[in-house]
């Protein structure tokens, strides 16, 4: 078996996750992209969406991200974004009332960051 993936997501103000996996989906502004150990370097802009990251124990962390980066090189990926929120910190019901609000406003960015929100709690419940 080949050594896991070194993955760190990073929010602006402080590192969300940081550990070893065996796989992360991220979604980017090429498509969604899956990455497992031996993965070719990459460099992609992240889009606002959920993070999906397979640890070596097999557990599901999932995270709400916003714009940022995603880098792949030698089995290290940087998840680099404005902000992000794990599932667990991520309060359903007001991410719900905030997908609401926004669907009557023209900031569709802030809507597809609203909605990241939502899955990414929603999967874990």
């Amino acid at each position: 078996m080949s050594d896991p993936l070194q993955v760190e997501l990073v929010a602006a103000d402080r590192v969300v996750w940081s550990g070893e996996a065996t796989m992360i989906i991220a979604r980017t502004a090429e498509g969604d992209l899956g990455a497992l150990p031996g993965h070719a370097p990459v460099l992609s802009i992240l889009l606002p969406s959920v993070v999906e990251i397979t640890t070596t124990d097999g557990e599901q962390v999932r995270a709400a991200v916003e714009d940022g980066f995603l880098s792949i090189a030698n089995d290290r990926v940087s998840i680099l974004s404005e902000d992000a929120f794990l599932a667990d910190e991520i309060d359903v019901d007001a991410a719900r009332a905030e997908v609401e609000k926004l669907q009557g406003e023209d900031d569709s960015l802030a809507l597809q960051r609203a909605e990241a929100k939502v899955r990414a709690a929603e999967k874990t419940s």
